[in-house]
């Protein structure tokens, strides 16, 4: 009995943990304003023949707070990874200069500030969500358990604690991404 109980709990809390960890990368993709190398992570490039990850075809770097340099390890690359950036659709306009692949990163006007902020708020609810629904299924799954009602209704509570703690954490990272996005 003892490790159904564990495993229930052990579950959860790698679930909203999971949940936890999916709002910091979708943070990441959502930009605030200054240049970083993982505005490009999720770009593509055909590598003779096989979609590969731009990161491993290139050195990508942050010379300033406005500007992306890809120095691709190859130059016949070149061509493939400005495709590649255009397909990513990330409204970017890339540069060549013959050796390396320029991006000036505009400055985001007040309006798409505000777009982003609304962005990241609704992929923190949706985390949200998550975490609620991991702890609905926790509860479904205490209840099924043949033990005291004493015993279920503390199993609860922990899990309430621990719902309430990833709750706390979100709308912690949620400020900190809000506050980074608005600053000019």
């Amino acid at each position: 009995m003892e490790e159904e109980i564990n495993f229930i709990i052990d579950s959860t809390k790698e679930a909203m943990d999971s949940a936890y960890g999916h709002l910091i990368k979708k943070f990441i993709n959502i930009r605030a304003g200054k240049a970083s190398p993982s505005m490009v992570g999720s770009v593509m490039v055909d590598y003779y023949g096989s979609q590969t990850p731009i990161t491993q075809v290139a050195n990508v770097s942050t010379p300033d707070g406005m500007t992306i340099t890809i120095q691709p390890w190859e130059r016949t690359l070149i061509p493939e990874i400005e495709r590649g950036i255009h397909a990513a659709n990330l409204g970017f306009n890339p540069m060549n200069n013959g050796e390396s692949i320029i991006i000036n990163v505009p400055p985001l006007t007040e309006e798409r500030r505000i777009e982003l902020a609304k962005q990241a708020k609704a992929e923190a609810e949706d985390t949200k969500v998550g975490v609620r629904n991991d702890r609905k299924s926790a509860n479904s799954e205490i209840k099924k358990l043949d033990i005291s009602e004493d015993l279920k209704k503390n199993l609860e509570i922990d899990i309430q604690t621990m719902t309430d703690t990833n709750i706390k954490k979100i709308d912690g990272i949620l400020e900190v991404k809000e506050r980074e996005i608005m600053t000019v």
